[in-house]
């Protein structure tokens, strides 16, 4: 183990900083101690010192720190593609404005034509016709526009079950041509019921229109005279027993009781609806007489009638 007092490695000689003091001090009679951290008790076992220059330290590499003249590079590729994913939804962002705009136009257009876009939204499970009472008939009107929807609706019902006892009529030996007949009954006249008169009723209650409620008048008429006479059945114009009537019925009921039975409750059905349309008929024509649009169509007709005279 090495001396308390041993040479250092890295000096060129032995530096005691302290044998100047220590030989000052023994030519002037002071103490051994110089009243600082050091305190030299024996200072004559330190060796003298002389002057030396201590080593400069070795320098580093100029590989090991970090070089400040040097370039980085930066990929500039993915701020290409940013600056054009930002140009591409721009563009994208101003042609959706535009094609906004020009919806917004079509549809102002529209609306200073006076023309009503009509979504399809009944039935809901599969939307066939634009049906919406709640929002768009007055109110005191809903009522009698509900009824006239409960025709349309008793209507399809009647033709429907038409079929179903024409069927088991030719089923029972009657024919086949009788069950064509009813078929054609429903695929004309559900179809025919809504266009020629329920879609004017409602366009009549919405827009307060004369005109339709004259072609609501005409067409709901013949509806209650085909209903009449469906309950009736005779046995000419229509070929008696495809439909369900009163006459077809008792014609029917001796020979097969079940066909009988089919036949009655078709009759049934036909009498309840043609009551029901008498009964909306008369409250529409009330209305229209009560709301001043009976003289307002007048007028339309005369008006028209002296337009097509002077041209």
């Amino acid at each position: 183990m090495a001396g308390r007092y041993d040479s250092n490695p890295f000096d060129e000689e032995n530096v005691n900083p302290f044998a100047e003091q220590a030989a000052r001090g023994k030519g002037s009679g002071q103490p051994n101690y110089g009243g600082g951290a050091f305190y030299m008790t024996h200072p004559g076992s330190v060796p003298a010192a002389s002057n030396s220059r201590l080593s400069p330290l070795p320098h580093e590499p100029a590989g090991f720190n970090y070089d400040r003249g040097a370039t980085i590079d930066i990929p500039l590729d993915s701020a290409k593609d940013l600056r054009s994913k930002e140009k591409e939804l721009q563009a994208k962002e101003a042609e959706l404005k535009k094609r906004e705009q020009e919806l917004k136009r079509r549809e102002d257009a529209i609306a200073r034509a006076g023309i009503v876009i009509e979504e399809k939204n009944w039935p809901p499970f599969f939307p066939l016709i634009h049906h919406d009472i709640a929002n768009e008939i007055p109110i005191h009107l809903q009522k009698l526009q509900y009824v006239a929807f409960t025709t349309l609706l008793g209507l399809v019902l009647c033709l429907l079950w038409n079929i179903i006892a024409v069927t088991t009529a030719w089923i029972k030996g009657e024919g086949v041509k009788i069950w064509f007949l009813a078929i054609i009954y429903f695929i004309s006249g559900v179809p025919g019921a809504y266009v020629l008169w329920y879609r004017p009723l409602y366009r009549a209650m919405r827009t307060d229109s004369a005109l339709k409620f004259g072609w609501f008048f005409m067409f709901y008429l013949l509806h209650i005279g085909f209903c009449i006479f469906a309950a009736v059945a005779p046995p000419f114009i229509f070929k008696g027993k495809s439909l369900t009537g009163i006459l077809p019925a008792i014609d029917v009921v001796s020979g097969h009781a079940l066909v009988g039975i089919f036949y009655f409750i078709g009759f049934g059905l036909f009498c309840i609806e043609s009551l029901l349309s008498i009964w909306v008929i008369q409250q529409v024509y009330m209305y229209f007489r009560g709301s001043g649009k009976a003289a307002e169509m007048k007028k339309e007709g005369a008006r028209r009638t002296m337009m097509a005279a002077l041209s």
